[in-house]
Formats: C-alpha cells, structure tokens, sequence
C-alpha cells in the first residue's frame, strides 16, 4: 500500500542531501580546488553566451557590432558577473563574516575557511578563462598592462587558496573588482552611441568615486592594516611576505596611474557637457 508524500517532508529531505552533498564532496578538502576552479570556469561560459543571447533579442545594434567587438562585448558581460560575485563575497569575509574579526584567537594572516577557499577557487577560475582570452586575441582585449593585472591576481588567489596564508589581503585587493562593472557599462554605452548621454556622466561620476575608495583608500588601509600587524605577518613563509608587499605596490601604483587618467576623462567629459 502507498503512502501518500507529505510535500514538506519531501523539500527538507532534498534540502538535507542537497546540504550533505556539499559539505561532503564539493566543500571537502580535497575537491575545494578541483570544484572551485571548475565552477568558476563554468561560471565564465555560461555568463559569456548569456550576455550574448540577452544583447541579441534585447539591444538591436549587437547584430552590426563587428565579430571582435562582439566577443569584447561579450567578455565584458563574463568580467561583470565575477566582479558582483567577487566583490559580494569579499565584503561579506573581510566586513560581515567573523573569520577576520579580533575577536578570533590567532593571527590573523592564517585564517581560512571552506567558503574562502571555495570563492578564491572561482576567481581562480575566472583569472584562468580572461587570461586565455586575452592571450587567444591579443592584443585585441587589452595590452601588457591587462596581462600583467592578471597573472599578479591569479598568482595572489592560487597561493592564497593554496596555502591559506594572506587570505584577508588578498580578498581586501580583490574588492576593487567593485569598479568593473561600472568601467564596462562605460564600454557599452560608448559603443552603443550614448557617450553624449546622462547616463555616461552618471558613469563617469560613480567610476571615480568607486575608483577612489575601493582602489585608492581601501589600498592605504590595506597597507595600514599591514604594518600594524606586521608580527602576525612576518610568521608566514618568506614567498608570502615578498608577495604581500610586492603584489599591492605594484596593483596600487596601477591603481593610481589609472585613476589619474579616469580624472582627465571625467574632467574632459564635464567641460565639454558644460560648453554645450
């Protein structure tokens, strides 16, 4: 005789495989790295031919866009959806979560968990498939200085996830991808002809405020937050510390060559908005 199925019995059932399945297997030990990088790859595919499906139906000048515009327009809808994740995920470990609160035991440049490793391994993921990109089309998609952003972050992410040391700097220089999805919208407004518009300026106004605290100050603090806990630092192994003072110089002094060109362009924007 059967039974009838009690529907809320069924969900919290599926629920609990659904949750053992992740912490048996895709979180475990072993397969954080295998299943990270692999999700942040898979990520990378399905986000680039969904912006190439929803730009087709719903923006009519995507089918005169010329192949390699379309691929840059493309790889640019893949950069913006690993930026809000990224950056959603970076916030949450270093502001919201307790794994770099004081109020833990132990230093601070050790700490990790399954979720940091996870997300690390995704951005892993992501640094991996751009850079294929870049290398495939170059230099079509960004010179030396995009290729040279990359390989620092991915070498940054990998020993970070790796190792488990530096993992809260690590996540503190990755919360600048903040400013990607507006440098792309500043991309696509351009090549759908609406550099005259309100919303370019709009644009151009937000990248320079996100661009000054999120790649200027939250750098400062960074390196403020180094310093003054250098006796946790210098515990880690010698290739950590030469890179965690290393890799933020050199990002930082990117990070201010660009912003003094997005200060040129905002100014050369608003002049010419005001003469009109």
């Amino acid at each position: 005789m059967d039974f009838p199925v009690d529907p809320i019995m069924a969900a919290k059932a599926y629920k609990y495989k659904a949750e053992l399945l992740l912490k048996e297997y895709l979180l475990a030990d072993s397969y954080v790295l295998y299943t990270s990088v692999f999700v942040g790859l898979l990520m990378c595919k399905l986000s680039y031919d969904f912006t190439h499906t929803i730009s087709s139906v719903y923006f009519k000048g995507y089918a005169s866009l010329t192949k390699m515009k379309k691929i840059e327009w493309n790889n640019r809808g893949m950069s913006t959806v690993h930026a809000i994740f990224i950056t959603m995920m970076s916030v949450y470990l270093v502001f919201l979560s307790d794994l770099f609160s004081d109020q833990l035991d132990g230093p601070v440049t050790f700490r990790t968990s399954h979720l940091s490793n996870f997300t690390l391994g995704v951005s892993v993921g992501y640094f991996i498939a751009d850079l294929a990109m870049i290398f495939w089309f170059y230099p079509s998609l960004g010179g030396m200085e995009y290729v040279f952003h990359h390989i620092l972050c991915l070498v940054c992410a990998v020993y970070a996830m790796l190792s488990g040391e530096g993992q809260l700097y690590a996540y503190m220089f990755l919360i600048s991808e903040t400013t990607t999805p507006g440098i792309n919208l500043r991309w696509f407004l351009d090549v759908a002809g609406k550099k005259n518009s309100k919303a370019y300026i709009v644009n151009g106004v937000a990248m320079f405020i996100t661009w000054l605290m999120v790649r200027i100050v939250l750098f400062i603090y960074l390196f403020y937050h180094i310093l003054t806990n250098y006796d946790q630092v210098k515990q880690m192994d010698t290739f950590a510390c030469v890179l965690i003072s290393v890799a933020p110089t050199i990002l930082f002094t990117m990070n201010v060559i660009w912003f003094s060109k997005i200060v040129k362009g905002l100014k050369k924007t608003l002049a010419k908005r005001h003469a009109e």
